[in-house]
């Protein structure tokens, strides 16, 4: 592969909400309290996350009166509609995009009217005319740009896009692709108290990030990354433990505690099949998808890592908990940021996972 990632821009609503906060919002919704509320908060104290951001100001609102979105009492009775989330995420979606996508080419000597190809990833909202067109419109893109929506593929979209772009630039050395994820998980909470339900509403949050590639010959910026290969997989047998489906109150994630559990058994046989596609024996940086802290400790755990080495993701984890497909481009970004020249050459393992029980991996140079 000749192409590379040349910049990544990411952006996050106004809104950050420290995580006890969103505990307290959803403790009030739940009418929890007694042991119920301590083993609620005990939950959010272990994922790891120190706040979040969210396009809903709400979740940080202590009185019901003043909030905009959902019903002004603690119980959100009547709950917001799918049709109403979907209003707001129209809204909401293409302002993020917007800022993500200009902080990532402001990171480089590409101009708006170089862009070739557009790659949109979402699942937490659709519509049409879609986020695809509607940046076209914002940002001024030549209205003949090549477009293409990636959509309800869940956290691990980001390497499909990636892929993508990479085929683009294969087929066309004078391409320049921009990619941009943009998710308002926060918009789809749900006021049930089932395990898998209480695991979504304690780790998501919003955010965008956008991604420029281009072939390497381009000289636009002195560290990229460029990829080597891919690998995914499918665990067939995790299908039922993470789902993302459109119900009559929004988007209802299922997330499981058994998927770490499946990733565990299966991640370093994927690694191993990766590595061998290019003869790679070391690899010096680690840039994993932050699903939760329990599947960044399983995939230390069987890849024999420490904790420092997947800091990267620790760091996504803790400041902006899981924003599903853009978060992985958050860490990329986050590891990009603290290498120099005299790490060009060194490897960058990352991996991201999602519905189905899908496992993305990819295998990166620095450039």
């Amino acid at each position: 592969m000749s192409s590379s990632i040349i910049a990544i821009g990411t952006a996050v609503p106004e809104h950050k909400i420290p995580q006890p906060d969103v505990c307290e919002f959803m403790a009030k919704a739940h009418g929890m309290s007694g042991k119920d509320l301590s083993r609620l908060k005990a939950l959010y104290r272990a994922t790891g996350i120190e706040q979040r951001y969210s396009a809903i100001a709400d979740y940080a609102i202590k009185n019901p009166e003043n909030r905009t979105f959902y019903s002004q009492n603690d119980r959100l009775d009547p709950f917001p509609t799918t049709k109403e989330r979907s209003d707001f995420y129209k809204q909401e979606a293409i302002k993020l995009s917007v800022r993500s996508a200009k902080n990532c080419l402001a990171n480089t000597m590409v101009s708006l009217s170089e862009i070739t190809h557009l790659i949109t990833i979402s699942c937490t909202g659709m519509y049409a005319p879609g986020l695809d067109i509607d940046l076209v419109n914002e940002l001024g893109l030549n209205k003949d740009v090549e477009r293409t929506s990636i959509n309800f593929m869940g956290c691990y979209a980001a390497f499909v896009g990636i892929k993508s772009a990479h085929a683009f630039c294969a087929a066309n050395p004078s391409a320049k692709v921009l990619v941009v994820a943009t998710e308002l998980c926060t918009l789809h909470f749900q006021n049930k108290t089932d395990e898998e339900t209480l695991i979504a509403n304690a780790i998501f949050g919003d955010g965008s990030a956008a991604v420029l590639v281009g072939n390497s010959g381009d000289n636009h910026k002195t560290r990229k990354l460029k990829p080597l290969a891919f690998h995914n997989e499918l665990f067939s047998e995790g299908a039922t433990e993470m789902a993302w489906e459109i119900g009559n109150h929004g988007y209802e994630m299922k997330l499981s505690a058994y998927v770490p559990d499946l990733i565990e058994k299966g991640i370093a046989e994927l690694v191993g099949k990766l590595k061998a596609k290019v003869s790679v024996d070391t690899i010096q940086h680690y840039a994993f998808h932050p699903g939760g802290k329990r599947i960044l400790e399983v995939i230390e755990k069987e890849l024999q890592l420490d904790k420092t080495d997947g800091w990267a993701g620790r760091e996504v984890l803790k400041n902006y908990g899981n924003m599903s497909s853009p978060t992985v481009l958050f860490v990329l970004k986050t590891l990009l940021d603290n290498l120099d020249e005299k790490q060009a050459g060194e490897k960058v393992l990352s991996l991201a996972f999602g519905p189905g029980l899908t496992v993305e991996s990819m295998l990166l140079e620095v450039v």
